[in-house]
């Protein structure tokens, strides 16, 4: 039988005995399922208000189940904002991440004018608002393993705050734009930008006023600056077919060229949005959270 079988192997065709293809890895099981239902400390969603220049900004706490306290990840959108990211914020849940999400000052009915130097100031106010022992306490927060993530101009906020606060696990910009860069642009081309991409949900701003403040601020606005400060991060960079990952490539080389070893990039091919990889983009997050999770 044993020599039948293995004159038989000798003639099998090559395909059937070269060695496995590999496989794609698998998926995060939070992706596809729910988390054990805890009936003490259940998943839940609460609507915060978070005090930042003057007034306060609306946002949403995604808590995870389980007693906890859960490490948190603040999620910044981008301009204006259309695509929030709430599904990867539901995914991040499953994972068992609290996730807070929030609109900056004069953004989809917070109150205020829009200015992007105060998107700058509300990213620094919701970290505080996780990092106070009252509202850590009560949304099971745990306030020494914060981690800062965002979309398009998100992911600028999420760059620029990484690189001053210290006290972050980690950082994930997701088809980041470069506003300094943006601001070198001529100004006429900068509004009209500004104009296509649609402001509705924006107050007390213009094309012509978001163009100017980039313009004057423009050398301030660069995260190429913010590179050697980033060196310490645990920064996870993903960029897409949109034109921005030029801009994510030379951060991510400034910062390893200044001997930053901890910054971990991928490119997909898909838009801007990730319209048709919003699976793939949870999955690439979910790993990389984990690995934040093992202090790897």
């Amino acid at each position: 039988m044993k020599t039948w079988i293995a004159a038989a192997l000798l003639v099998l065709p090559p395909m059937l005995t070269s060695p496995a293809v590999a496989q794609p890895p698998k998926l995060p099981a939070a992706i596809y399922t729910d988390p054990p239902a805890d009936k003490a400390h259940p998943a839940a969603m609460e609507v915060v208000h978070i005090p930042s220049g003057g007034v306060e900004i609306n946002g949403v706490v995604y808590i995870a189940a389980g007693a906890g306290p859960h490490p948190t990840v603040i999620l910044c959108h981008g301009l204006p904002g259309n695509e929030k990211s709430l599904d990867l914020a539901q995914a991040m849940r499953r994972a068992g991440w609290t996730v807070i999400t929030f609109n900056y000052r004069g953004s989809w009915g917070s109150p205020g004018d829009y200015r992007f130097a105060q998107n700058l100031e509300d990213a620094d106010a919701v970290l505080a608002f996780a990092r106070d022992p009252a509202n850590a306490a009560k949304l099971r927060i745990d306030p020494k393993r914060l981690v800062i993530m965002g979309h398009s101009m998100g992911g600028w906020v999420t760059a620029l705050t990484a690189a001053k606060d210290k006290g972050l696990i980690g950082a994930a910009m997701i088809s980041a734009a470069n506003l300094g860069a943006f601001g070198k642009a001529p100004r006429d081309q900068l509004a009209a930008g500004m104009k296509a991409n649609g402001q509705e949900a924006l107050a007390g701003t213009s094309p012509e006023i978001m163009a100017d403040e980039l313009t004057a601020k423009a050398d301030a606005f660069d995260w190429q600056k913010a590179a050697p400060a980033l060196a310490p991060t645990h920064l996870f960079i993903l960029s897409s077919d949109d034109g921005l990952a030029p801009g994510t490539d030379a951060l991510a080389k400034a910062i390893q060229e200044g001997g930053g070893t901890k910054v971990k990039t991928l490119h997909v091919a898909t838009d801007h949005s990730w319209s048709d990889a919003r699976i793939r983009l949870q999955a690439e997050v979910l790993r990389w959270l984990e690995t934040l999770k093992a202090g790897k």
